[in-house]
């Protein structure tokens, strides 16, 4: 790669955030793994240096981007980390990966525009193959489990955020639970489009098959080949070894509004759990009062309620 790839710094190292290490801020440390998209913080200091720029051309000053305290407190001073680091020579510029803590320095050759790096898409091909991610906390709703930073679609596929307008794509934890160990799973082909909410993917356990709507749309660009021979490690991984697709999407901002994070994913999947109680109980009686034990196998469990009622209902397909 011409540069030495490395694991990636851990928030409990107290890694930089890329805010900190641009001079953006004095003192702020990365609880996400440098997950950025998933970072409140990111998003904050993004629309105070977003505002700040549109201000330029009304009184004709850049901030020096360094606010001292509170970012909150001193918004007017908050300039991009990017803009922060393109005033320096451009071979002292860090690339965001090096900032990230992946490889060795290297400087960034392409204005902090990773979307069209050649290095970039070259690095993301070659990381793929050594880092999965990995969720850093996990929220449980009920039993049900799904990592903080992952959205979700109403179809039970999750979303998490790579690099460049890339998503990587799977199933969450009370869809594969509902469905059972799969046989195999398959989707679109690199190179090929999907859209939002459209069937796109398919699992197969038996003589069952059941459609998966896309969380969003774009281009394919990677999929997991062992689903094909072996489904069951999404139903044992479902959100790092068992990942199906990554996709590529050019209107992911749009998308992203039609999913669910944090407490919307939590009211929803409490929500799903209610409905799913009911379901059981239509075809077995009454449920304990704490309503039981679901299990990692509803279906192989209570064949009676039938593959296509469980996924017609919750996979919305």
């Amino acid at each position: 790669m011409g540069s030495t790839l490395l694991k990636n710094r851990q928030s409990d190292q107290h890694s930089p955030c890329i805010w900190m290490q641009a001079g953006v801020v004095d003192s702020m440390f990365c609880e996400t793994d440098y997950d950025c998209p998933a970072c409140e913080f990111d998003r904050t200091m993004q629309r105070s240096a977003d505002k700040n720029k549109k201000k330029v051309g009304v009184r004709g000053k850049i901030p020096k981007g360094n606010p001292k305290a509170n970012p909150k407190a001193n918004e007017d001073k908050i300039v991009a980390w990017q803009d922060k680091l393109k005033k320096l020579p451009q071979w002292k510029r860090p690339c965001l990966h090096h900032m990230k803590g992946r490889i060795e320095f290297r400087a960034c050759t392409n204005e902090y525009s990773c979307g069209n790096c050649d290095f970039d898409q070259f690095f993301q091909d070659q990381y793929t193959v050594h880092a999965v991610v990995k969720p850093i906390s996990v929220l449980d709703v009920r039993g049900f489990k799904i990592p903080h930073g992952y959205y979700l679609h109403h179809g039970h596929a999750w979303v998490k955020m790579e690099e460049s307008s890339t998503v990587r794509v799977g199933f969450d934890d009370f869809a594969l639970r509902i469905v059972g160990p799969l046989d195999r799973i398959e989707g679109p082909l690199m190179g090929m489009e999907v859209k939002q909410n459209c069937s796109d993917m398919l699992i197969y356990r038996g003589q069952n098959v059941a459609k998966v709507l896309s969380p969003v749309s774009g281009v394919v660009t990677d999929i997991n080949p062992i689903l094909r021979e072996k489904g069951s490690l999404a139903n044992k991984d479902p959100y790092s070894e068992g990942w199906v697709l990554r996709i590529n999407s050019k209107s992911l901002r749009e998308d992203l509004k039609n999913l669910m994070m944090g407490d919307e994913t939590e009211d929803f999947l409490s929500k799903e759990v209610d409905q799913l109680y009911q379901v059981i109980e239509e075809e077995t009686g009454p449920l304990t009062v704490d309503g039981g034990d679901i299990g990692d196998d509803v279906y192989g469990n209570m064949p009676r309620i039938g593959w296509k009622r469980l996924t017609g209902i919750f996979l919305r397909t």
